[in-house]
């Protein structure tokens, strides 16, 4: 008799339970180990105790201090899958040791195994997010026809799905996301992380409220249905867009119960897939998301592999500021700036924003700034209800603060206020001027691009994407105040 150890992003049915039953773990000292927000805390507890509940007297749940005391008090050798975290893989090798572990198979929870990209990477000298989503596709047999061509002749529809909000919208007008109902099993847990912050010490960040995303296959399933069913034909033209009225947009809202393990990438994919066939969804809409679930999100999981523990430490543009008291509480009232405010005022209310804030109003805001990217990347990772050890290290360290010198990503992600301007709504409505450099009225992201610029063109030199920008700084009259400016602003709210 060997019973399955589940970790708490391994909950959905495709981690195999064995007939055997499964041990759960809530681990206090995990849980207190870093600063996370509290609804981060809410939904992995709330998921953990849905599980037990629905697996009966076939689960134990053991809350003890650390995982080795659990399996102390189990008494009995357990199976695990691959955990998601070096940290987690290393426990476990050790208990393999011990033998409180007898085996590790490959995990369920992502489509590809870690040996088999090992195998497609090979000797490769770039590991480029396309070339290994085109692998994807034809592997798994999506959107492709018969001789392996991509369905409607590309492979990426990238260009049809970047069109700014609609004109005069304060939302889009699509049907609202699924929302979840909160149970006794919340309530219990909203009042032990009260007591354990009011008793005992837990710190957390952010702002407590409604659940807002699934943790159960139940709600999982549900919340795909009503995604791929009511809203996904408008999220390929508007998921770069940005609404100050809309956090949700188009967006499916199934990172959590992705990375919770509630639903398997390739079901995930292969439900949308199904509605282009049956009509119901346009080709461009369907592609974006599938290469969101089986592209983008499986190169970040292998990438955190393949790159090493190093990998998070790499800071090529030289960033050093640390991050400044307003960013790292999330205290969105102290900053004036439109987009920035509402951005910051998501994360703190819901743990949750989607990938273009994320990467073009935050990353974008960091890198400008210079912030170290190690203490960004834990920032992300605690601060975001769907933030774990695998997730961040790739989509900060390299997508958003161009730190690992271009393994990932040719240029770096930054721009100045006319890019926000153009995909959202803040604009309008904003203290600062996107088109000013210099002056009271100068726009914090344009101005803060060109400082960006002249901090680090030694170390973009030769980089040809960054060949023009670079050039044209020499152009500015103003650069000289425009980057005094920025070094004055130092690490205060914008």
């Amino acid at each position: 008799m060997t019973r399955r150890w589940l970790f708490a992003d391994q909950l959905g049915p495709h981690f195999d339970v064995g007939r055997d039953g499964v041990l759960l773990v809530e681990s206090r000292r995990a849980l207190g180990r870093r600063r996370y927000h509290r609804q981060k805390l809410h939904l992995v507890l709330s998921a953990l105790r849905h599980r037990a509940a629905e697996l009966g007297d076939s689960a134990v749940l053991l809350r003890t201090d650390t995982y080795g005391e659990a399996l102390r008090e189990l008494g009995e050798p357990v199976r695990v899958y691959e955990p998601t975290s070096r940290s987690a893989a290393d426990f476990v090798s050790r208990q393999l040791e011990n033998g409180r572990v007898e085996a590790v198979d490959p995990t369920p929870g992502f489509s590809l195994s870690r040996n088999d990209f090992q195998h497609w990477a090979g000797d490769r000298r770039r590991l480029r997010m396309e070339d290994f989503y085109r692998f994807q596709r034809q592997r798994l047999g999506l959107l492709v026809e018969g001789d392996g061509h991509p369905v409607g002749g590309r492979w990426s529809f990238d260009e049809d799905n970047r069109e700014p909000p609609p004109k005069g919208a304060d939302h889009l007008d699509v049907p609202a996301p699924y929302r979840p109902r909160e149970d006794d099993v919340d309530a219990q847990v909203r009042a032990d992380l009260d007591r354990w912050e009011r008793d005992e010490g837990l710190e957390t960040v952010g702002r407590d409220g409604p659940r807002l995303f699934a943790v159960t296959r139940r709600e999982a399933l549900a919340a795909l249905d009503r995604f791929v069913t009511h809203r996904l034909g408008a999220f390929g033209p508007h998921e770069d867009a940005m609404l100050r009225g809309d956090w949700a947009m188009a967006h499916s809202l199934l990172s959590v119960p992705l990375n919770l393990g509630l639903l398997d990438p390739v079901e995930v994919a292969e439900r949308a897939v199904r509605a282009f066939h049956d009509g119901d969804a346009p080709l461009a809409s369907v592609e974006g998301f599938v290469r969101q679930v089986v592209g983008w999100r499986e190169y970040v999981w292998h990438l955190y592999w393949h790159f090493g523990p190093a990998y998070r430490s790499r800071n090529g543009l030289g960033a050093r500021e640390p991050l400044p008291q307003w960013f790292d509480d999330l205290d969105a009232d102290a900053v004036e700036a439109a987009c920035l405010s509402d951005v910051l005022a998501g994360v703190r209310d819901r743990g949750w924003v989607h990938h273009i804030p994320r990467l073009m109003v935050l990353g974008n805001w960091a890198a400008e700034r210079g912030y170290d990217p190690d203490a960004l990347t834990e920032w992300f990772q605690t601060r975001f209800v769907d933030g774990y050890d695998w997730v961040m290290p790739a989509n900060v360290v390299g997508m958003s603060q161009y730190a690992d010198g271009g393994a990932m990503t040719t240029k770096p992600y930054v721009s100045g206020g006319a890019y926000i301007n153009k995909m959202s709504d803040y604009c309008g409505g904003c203290r600062y001027r996107p088109t000013v450099r210099v002056g009271e009225d100068a726009c914090p992201f344009t101005a803060g691009y060109w400082a960006y610029l002249d901090r680090t063109a030694d170390r973009l030199e030769g980089n040809p994407r960054m060949a023009r920008p670079l050039q044209q700084r020499h152009r500015l009259a103003d650069l000289d105040a425009a980057v005094e400016q920025e070094r004055a602003r130092g690490a205060a709210a914008p």
